[in-house]
């Protein structure tokens, strides 16, 4: 009778030791998912091992870029519309963009001057001739954008950068006289850098720090509907090099980036190789700015990947993406997980270029652009206007977008799309200074990317595009889980830093 007590206690520890061990192989998570069944950052459970498991092995110490945000814009037509809400709306979508619950946005873009989003046009130095900007004044920005980007730092616990692009510069300095198209004249290039100093100060004055400038929004021009100016490749360079970075510097504002570029992925090479042709093209560029519209399904990993060899150093950051072409669907959201939606593309392409630009459902764009722009050497990447009213404006040149928190100011109701909660997986928890790591995946119908945050833990994001639940082991180092992920859905998977360092 002694010795078979003796051999069940023994036999327990063994069962009670093997579990331990069991455990201490058990990665711990925890999981947030959207889909289109209707998880909205929801949390979910960890599943059981399946028979046939997709593994997704990441790769810690497979280290790529540096991280510096994610978020959305402050325009003129988002910030009037939040004016017209009631406060606890106001301040409800503040808290949902930028509070510690929220989606913790920590990179937005301004724009300088009016734009396409504006209310009409206008310029903070209309006073032709005046060379010297004695008539300089944000005063147009006072009665919306400045109180929109104060209260969000008020929001704010860890504060945000601000990206600042104009679309053009005053008529009066362009050969054509006009807001749309035409060239800056050479005898105003300084003129044009005094120009982006004040704005600096002025800015500054009011209690708001600029982070970087992009040097023009699509110079390129955009078919001339809307405020534009247009540079070369080589002119935006020589405009930068001799002036606009000379001009900072010497003002004691060198430390504000100036990124190159700023439109779409399909032209990049050409400008890059301009940009950073040698140590004086380059002195001055932080990094460049890119667009998505060029292609309704195409990352342009090739063009991306070229860019970043080019220049290894500087900045590759998506600074403009929306639904475009489309007036935004009001509480429905099946509709931004369904294949319905076009862009300008849709229509004015030539028929060979056509296959760019499918239908697709707006959740799948966003989700795809992001995490193949992560995993192509991009480190920050801001959505367009953070608000819209559900005509897609206002707008003074009615070309109609959507935005990811949509408002009716009338019934002072407000609509948190899918396209919202999607941003969120990434902005919320994949924070400033994470830097990229490295995954194996076996299942390329499953889209991933992954980060080690500064406080150590990682975060992985997995997209399932398809109509099938899928279930996949997640491994970290010497541990692992069971994961499934529901039908055309997205999940952000944290693993803080204590299970990082297999403790």
């Amino acid at each position: 009778m002694k010795n078979f007590l003796t051999y069940g206690v023994v036999f327990l520890l063994i069962v009670m030791l093997s579990a331990c061990l069991s455990m201490d192989k058990k990665l711990k998570t925890e999981v947030y998912e959207t889909s289109a069944s209707g998880n909205k950052l929801q949390p979910v459970m960890e599943s059981p091992a399946g028979d046939e498991t997709t593994v997704i092995k990441l790769l810690p110490d497979k280290k790529f870029q540096t991280i510096t945000g994610f978020g959305g814009s402050f325009t003129e037509s988002s910030a009037s519309l939040l004016n017209k809400l009631s406060r606890k709306n106001r301040d409800k979508i503040l808290e949902a963009y930028f509070g510690e619950d929220g989606a913790r946005y920590s990179l937005t873009r301004t724009h300088i001057n009016s734009c396409d989003f504006s209310l009409g046009q206008y310029s903070y130095a209309p006073v032709e001739g005046d060379t010297a900007l004695k008539s300089f004044s944000i005063e147009e920005d006072r009665d919306d954008i400045i109180p929109m980007i104060k209260d969000a730092m008020a929001v704010s616990k860890d504060g945000f950068k601000i990206l600042s692009s104009p679309w053009t510069a005053p008529p009066w300095m362009k050969d054509n006289k006009k807001w749309v198209g035409g060239k800056l004249l050479p005898e105003y290039y300084d003129t044009w850098a005094l120009f982006f100093s004040k704005y600096i100060d002025a800015y500054k004055a009011e209690g708001i720090d600029i982070w970087g400038f992009t040097v023009e929004n699509e110079p390129l021009g955009n078919g001339n509907n809307w405020e534009s100016m247009h540079f070369t490749p080589e002119e935006m360079t020589l405009f930068v090099q001799n002036h606009l970075g000379p001009k900072l510097e010497a003002d004691g504002k060198g430390h504000v980036k100036i990124l190159g570029y700023d439109q779409n992925r399909e032209h990049l090479q050409e400008w890059v190789d301009v940009m950073y042709r040698d140590e004086a093209s380059s002195k001055y560029y932080a990094g460049t700015a890119i667009h998505w519209y060029a292609s309704t399904f195409e990352v342009f990993p090739d063009a991306l990947q070229y860019a970043h060899n080019k220049a290894p150093g500087k900045h590759l950051i998506q600074s403009e993406a929306c639904v475009d072409a489309e007036v935004p669907q009001w509480q429905n959201d099946v509709w931004y997980w369904s294949k319905e939606a076009t862009d300008w593309g849709w229509d004015w392409a030539p028929e060979q270029d056509k296959h760019l630009h499918p239908k697709y459902a707006p959740v799948n764009r966003y989700a795809g652009d992001i995490i193949g722009c992560l995993n192509n050497w991009v480190d920050g990447w801001i959505d367009w206007n953070m608000v819209l009213d559900r005509q897609g404006g206002p707008n003074w040149f009615k070309n109609w977008c959507t935005a990811p928190v949509i408002v009716d100011p009338d019934a002072d109701e407000v609509y948190f799309t899918p396209i919202y909660y999607t941003l969120a997986h990434f902005s919320k928890y994949i924070r400033p200074g994470a830097v990229r790591i490295g995954f194996e995946n076996t299942d390329n119908t499953l889209m991933v990317t992954a980060a080690q945050n500064p406080d150590g833990s990682v975060v992985a994001v997995v997209f399932n595009p398809t109509e099938n639940e899928k279930q996949f082991m997640l491994s970290f180092g010497e541990k692992s889980t069971y994961l499934k992920i529901s039908d055309k859905a997205i999940q952000t998977i944290l693993i803080n830093k204590r299970n990082t360092n297999n403790e």
